[in-house]
Order: structure tokens, then C-alpha cells, then sequence
């Protein structure tokens, strides 16, 4: 009986012992455990975003579209007389003053016919002065006087029209610019009214854009206009705005406007494609940050501003004018707050962040 018992007492020291060493265990694996839970409830993962300082600037809106360079004076020279070309004085690509001489063809006919017609006025005249003395003292009829003087007023028409003939012979540009082109060598024989050279004005130069009509309130006559052609990369040319179609072209929805581009150091030509931006309004120092910025929903938008405690923080905004990747902020922020750029999908309201470049805002 005593050794059943102590039987007993070692079992039960030896339970309370394996008891006591589970508890210690637990209690070990338990203050582990409510460590790592207080450590994860002290330590928050920032976000990585890139970021943007507001600034003020001025954002001008514009208009942009393209449109093909065209003359605004072009003029074919026709020869008005019928003869062969002697002698070709300007080529392709020159600058004629308006009057200047082109070409010449062949005077000795023409100069021959003005003394032919000469002659004959001069026999008239006598011929004039003669019935009018006699008329004066009614030796002659009123019907023979008249018609000696209208004979008279006639070859005097006639000499005007000969001497005219001579002097075209020397075919002159009727207005000033550059010969683009010449439909005529020497030794030719031309006609009357044929073509000959062509001549084009390179300032100014139009540019005309077929707009949208939704553009039809905004847009008016004496607007700034600049343009920027593949040929000149890096130039800007400056122009007006100096015509605007009233009418509305229904098959395409588009109304046409013409602007004038000045050219002083005759860089563009006829024909040159360019691309047009027109300057419809301007506003002056204002917030503006960069489009990547923005995050537009259901034509809501927003940005998230990183406050004092790092965090970003949801705000709306209300967006104006966008120029070069800058957008205008009507309502919602003010200079020198930041706003995140690039991280924005992990983001919600409150985040912690962690900014690893922050811009200030370009120049509209």
C-alpha cells in the first residue's frame, strides 16, 4: 500500500511538473506573441510617391490646329502683245520690284508701226488744218469737216495704241515679290495673253484653319497667332488673326479662320505646313501644378496634398486652362502646398507617404 502510493506522488509531481513547464512555455510564446503585435502596431510601411510644389503662373489658352502657308497676292504675267522672246532678265527664285522689267520681246516691228502711225496722224493734221480754215471761212460743209476730224481724233488714238504696243514689249511684274516660276525661254514665240512668268508675295503669308464651331465664341478678329514649321525647327513666326468666316460649313461643322503670318527675314514659303496656335485669353497668377497631378472621376476632380504629418490627404479641385502640361486649379489649393504627381493609384485619404522627389512646377 505504501509503495502504490508513492507510485501515486511521483505520477502526480511528475503531471504538475510537465504542467508547470507548458505554462512556462505558453507564457513565453504569449509575451513573444503580444511583442510582435505591439512592434506591428507601432511600425507603418510609407508609401514611395513623387510630388509637386503648387506654384503661380500665368496660363494663357490657345487655340491649336495646322494649317498650309498661302500667298495673299499671286500673279500670272501674261505677255500682252504676240512676238519672240529676246531676252530673259530674272529667273526662279529672284525678287522683282512692281514695274520691274521681266523680259523683252521683239521691238523693231512694234517701233516700226509707231512711225507708220505717225505718219499717217501727221497727213491727217494737215489735212485737219486745212478743212478747218476752210470750214471757218463756209468754203466746206460741217459734214466734211467732221469727218476729217474725227479721221484725225482717230489715228491720234490709233498712234497712242502703237506707242502702247512698243512699250509692251518689255513684260513687266505687276506686283513686287518672287518668281515662282517661268513658263518662257528666249527665242520663244508668245502670244498674246499667254502666260509667262508667275510671281508671289511671300509676306504676308495666310494661314487658314478650318475650326471646330464650338471654338465660334472665343475666337475674333485681331487675336495673336504664332506658328512653327518642320522647315525652322526651334523659330516661332508671329501673325493676327484678320478674317473670320460668319458661315458655318454644315458637311463638316467647321467655319474657316485667316491669319496673317508676318515673315520679315523671308524664311516661309507657299505651301509649307505648320502648326498654329491662337491666343484667346490669358489668366494671370495662378495656382497651376502638373496634369500627372490630377485624378479625374465621373468628371470630378482631385489630388491628394501631403500635409504637415506626412500623410495624403483627398481634396477636390475645380481645373482651368492646361498649357504644356500644366493645368490652372480654380478652387481647391493654394502656392507652396505639394501634391502627389506619380504613386497615386496606392493611395487613399490619410496615407502615409514617403517622397523621394518633389518639383516645383514649370512655367506655364
Amino acid at each position: 500500500m505504501k509503495i502504490q502510493l508513492n507510485r501515486q506522488l511521483a505520477n502526480t509531481g511528475l503531471f504538475l511538473l510537465v504542467l508547470a513547464f507548458t505554462v512556462l512555455i505558453q507564457g513565453c510564446l504569449s509575451q513573444a506573441n503580444g511583442s510582435d503585435d505591439e512592434n506591428a502596431t507601432e511600425v507603418v510601411l510609407a508609401i514611395p510617391v513623387e510630388a509637386a510644389t503648387v506654384a503661380q503662373s500665368d496660363v494663357a489658352a490657345f487655340y491649336s490646329g495646322t494649317a498650309t502657308l498661302e500667298a495673299d497676292q499671286q500673279a500670272t504675267v501674261v505677255s500682252q502683245i504676240t512676238g519672240v522672246v529676246l531676252d530673259i532678265l530674272v529667273e526662279e527664285g529672284d525678287y522683282v520690284a512692281a514695274g520691274q522689267i521681266l523680259a523683252r520681246v521683239e521691238t523693231a516691228r512694234y517701233a516700226l508701226q509707231v512711225k507708220q502711225a505717225n505718219a499717217a496722224l501727221k497727213r491727217l493734221e494737215m489735212d485737219f488744218q486745212r478743212k478747218k480754215e476752210l470750214y471757218g471761212k463756209k468754203l466746206v460743209s460741217a459734214e466734211d469737216f467732221e469727218r476729217v476730224a474725227a479721221e484725225y481724233e482717230a489715228q491720234k488714238a490709233g498712234v497712242d495704241l502703237a506707242r502702247l504696243d512698243l512699250q509692251y514689249t518689255n513684260i513687266r511684274a505687276p506686283i513686287s515679290g518672287f518668281i515662282s516660276e517661268r513658263l518662257i525661254r528666249a527665242g520663244n514665240l508668245v502670244k498674246l495673253h499667254q502666260p509667262v512668268y508667275r510671281v508671289t508675295s511671300y509676306d504676308p503669308l495666310l494661314a487658314v484653319l478650318h475650326v471646330p464651331e464650338r471654338e465660334l465664341s472665343v475666337l475674333r478678329k485681331g487675336l495673336e497667332v504664332s506658328m512653327s514649321v518642320d522647315a525652322w525647327p526651334g523659330e516661332s513666326f508671329a501673325g493676327e488673326v484678320i478674317r473670320i468666316s460668319p458661315v458655318v460649313d454644315p458637311s463638316t461643322g467647321t467655319f474657316r479662320v485667316t491669319a496673317e503670318i508676318t515673315d520679315h527675314g523671308q524664311m516661309l514659303k507657299p505651301g509649307l505646313f505648320g502648326r498654329i496656335g491662337i491666343l484667346y485669353d490669358l489668366h494671370e497668377d495662378v495656382p497651376v501644378i502638373p496634369r500627372s497631378a490630377v485624378i479625374t472621376e465621373d468628371e470630378l476632380s482631385h489630388v491628394f496634398v501631403i500635409n504637415d504629418e506626412g500623410s495624403a490627404v483627398r481634396r477636390d479641385i475645380q481645373l482651368g486652362y492646361e498649357r504644356n502640361g500644366l493645368i490652372e486649379v480654380l478652387v481647391g489649393l493654394a502656392q507652396g502646398e505639394t501634391v502627389v504627381t506619380a504613386g497615386k493609384g496606392s493611395l487613399s485619404d490619410g496615407t502615409l507617404v514617403e517622397v523621394v522627389n518633389v518639383e516645383m512646377a514649370p512655367e506655364a
